[in-house]
């Protein structure tokens, strides 16, 4: 069985890292939507400016609310939790939206680096509804992955002590 410290700073990284995550994401698909009606060059130097910063944020929410999630998903399944089949939903779903970063969204952000802000690629809205349909995926997985830790942690009183 999981130390109960564990067990606590998992269940509260495993639901504040979602949350956040979920929340980076809405900002950010709401951004892109208001970002549809620029220019290619002016959609380039936005992108070019919120790279950076997003990725490093990102990666930093990501690793410990995906390793608090599996802790969690395993106890559960040790103690044959209710919370089990919500965890695994919400650790499936978090991987979907790592997929869909590292398949889509990563490849596309680091050819945008690459983008001449005063001579976007003639197909640059090709690939920024490319880029925003992904995120749109990811989002969806993100919100839902934070409504089942959610449902997880909140549907049942915190037991550190196995009885």
């Amino acid at each position: 069985m999981a130390h109960p410290v564990l067990v606590r700073i998992a269940r509260y990284t495993g639901l504040l890292g979602c949350g956040m995550l979920a929340g980076v994401a809405l900002t950010v698909l709401f951004l892109e939507l208001a970002l549809r009606g620029l220019t290619g060059p002016e959609y380039v130097r936005v992108r070019q400016a919120e790279y950076a910063p997003f990725t490093w944020f990102i990666g930093i929410l990501l690793v410990p609310t995906l390793v608090a999630v599996v802790i969690l998903a395993l106890r559960a399944r040790t103690e044959r939790g209710p919370e089990l089949r919500w965890l695994a939903w919400a650790l499936g779903l978090l991987l979907v939206a790592l997929a869909v970063s590292l398949a889509v969204n990563g490849p596309i952000n680091m050819e945008q680096t690459d983008w001449s802000v005063r001579a976007p690629p003639g197909d640059w809205a090709r690939v920024r509804d490319r880029w925003q349909i992904a995120h749109a995926v990811r989002t969806v997985a993100l919100v839902l992955a934070f409504g089942c830790v959610s449902v997880a942690m909140l549907d049942r009183p915190l037991r550190l002590v196995r009885r």
